[in-house]
């Protein structure tokens, strides 16, 4: 459960009587502290860490953070817009108490997310968790819309002891293969242990198509509370790894070559507890307003890759025929298409049927993924937008003429290409709002001025460490 409330100076009714307990358990079972986790502009994870005891102390009056992290670069140069990326100001980290959690793997510590609010107590125009639980609120007011979301995790797991920069495979073998299953058992079923530990539900976990590459997948939730979770698993992998002598990269492509790293959304809509994905008189059994919500995603996925795709290793990996999703396509069932319409299981259809967004990797910030995806969504309900032709199989063999007809477009083939179709895009910007908005363009434009004239080599070296 997430509430849908703002944090305030002071604290929310009940938090502190809640935050006193939580003290008191966690001293119990010997956790020392808690990390305070948020997610940057640049999909960087920042954290700031404080002493079990300072809880109460935390959801009363929030921890101080610099604003200037809105506009920090993946390798923490930093850009600037009109009002951000000054050494000016100060912001408070309030902890989510309902998603505060003992870590696992990491013994002796907990992890919870934040808000991130003036000190004046205002909402910060900047804050992606903010932004994201905002765009919720006002699909449940407007629409009576609930949604279920969840985000896939792909990672690359090398060698701790390979060669600094370097990415040396730790279990080699043919994808999706037992060998590979086998060959990091110990560390897999560490891995599960972990996460049935802290309450996450995994539907499977499985290795992929690269080398050393795996996957894993958890429970949906609503869409806050899913995107906490894909920082959670994320740092959960992450520490368990260190613990067996593992190093893990979550980097859109880890090398140039290949297939990279996917962060795909699944996202479905809800009202009165009844999947509007199912059971509809569209096609696939979509209902008006699941169709309509879907074509609003796939008219505005150019825009949306300067969010989803935000690194310049992201172009590495968005290639034809790798199951990226790089044209604007959908399709039944079609993993080549950038927006796959899933219907489940038959006699599940009603619980399963949802729509996964290809073109998203894990350098992507999850509340800004999400919320950006939804505003979209939710501007097709409000245009009663229709999809178009479907399509099947690989849409990169489709003609000039044909691509036409069916509205199949390549996705931007890189990050200033993406940018540009952002800058254009009135719905998202306006979603995002002035502060928000320009900060992603800003971020964005710094990362590709950051690696110009480098290839594709050097690229994806300089991003492999850094997700």
């Amino acid at each position: 459960m997430t509430t849908f409330a703002d944090p305030v100076p002071g604290g929310r009714p009940g938090d502190l009587r809640r935050a006193a307990a939580l003290t008191a358990d966690l001293t119990e079972r010997g956790v020392a502290g808690i990390v305070l986790a948020y997610v940057d502009t640049a999909g960087i994870g920042r954290v700031k860490t404080i002493p079990t005891a300072r809880l109460e102390a935390a959801v009363s009056w929030g921890v101080g953070m610099s604003p200037v992290f809105d506009t920090f670069l993946a390798h923490d140069s930093v850009v600037t817009t009109d009002v951000l990326g000054s050494p000016d100001g100060d912001l408070r980290l309030y902890p989510d108490l309902d998603q505060l959690v003992a870590l696992a793997g990491q013994p002796g510590w907990a992890w919870a997310p934040v808000d991130r609010i003036t000190q004046e107590g205002d909402r910060h125009p900047g804050c992606a968790r903010t932004f994201l639980r905002r765009i919720v609120t006002d699909a449940a007011d407007r629409y009576r819309l609930a949604f279920k979301a969840a985000v896939e995790i792909e990672w690359a797991v090398g060698l701790g002891s390979a060669p600094a920069g370097e990415f040396v495979p730790a279990v080699s073998g043919p994808a999706y293969g037992a060998v590979r299953q086998v060959g990091l058992t110990d560390y897999t079923a560490d891995l599960l242990t972990a996460c049935a530990a802290q309450g996450l539900d995994v539907d499977q976990l499985h290795p992929e198509y690269a080398p050393g590459q795996f996957e894993i997948s958890v429970g949906a939730r609503d869409p806050v509370a899913a995107a906490d979770r894909s920082v959670l698993v994320r740092q959960t992998i992450r520490a368990v790894a260190r613990r067996h002598g593992l190093r893990v990269s979550f980097a859109p492509a880890v090398s140039a070559e290949g297939v990279g790293n996917g962060g795909h959304l699944h996202l479905s809509c809800w009202r009165d507890g009844v999947n509007l994905h199912a059971g509809g008189d569209r096609r696939y059994g979509m209902t008006a307003e699941a169709e309509s919500f879907a074509a609003g995603v796939l008219a505005r996925l150019p825009a949306l890759t300067a969010v989803t795709a935000p690194s310049p290793a992201s172009y590495l990996r968005l290639k034809p025929s790798q199951w990226a999703g790089v044209f604007t396509a959908w399709g039944h069932e079609t993993r080549e298409a950038a927006l796959r319409l899933i219907t489940g299981t038959a006699g599940r259809h009603d619980q399963e049927a949802n729509m996964e967004v290809k073109p998203v990797d894990l350098a992507a910030n999850p509340y800004l993924a999400l919320g950006c995806v939804i505003a979209a969504g939710l501007d097709g309900i409000a245009a009663g937008r229709v999809l178009p032709g479907e399509i099947t199989g690989d849409p990169a063999r489709y003609g000039p003429d044909e691509a036409a007809a069916l509205g199949v477009r390549r996705l931007p083939r890189s990050l200033p290409e993406a940018v540009a179709e952002f800058r254009a895009d009135p719905v998202l910007r306006a979603a995002l709002g002035p502060v928000l908005a320009d900060a992603v363009t800003a971020v964005r434009l710094g990362e590709a001025a950051a690696v110009d004239g480098l290839g594709p080599d050097r690229v994806a070296a300089a991003y492999r460490w850094t997700y």
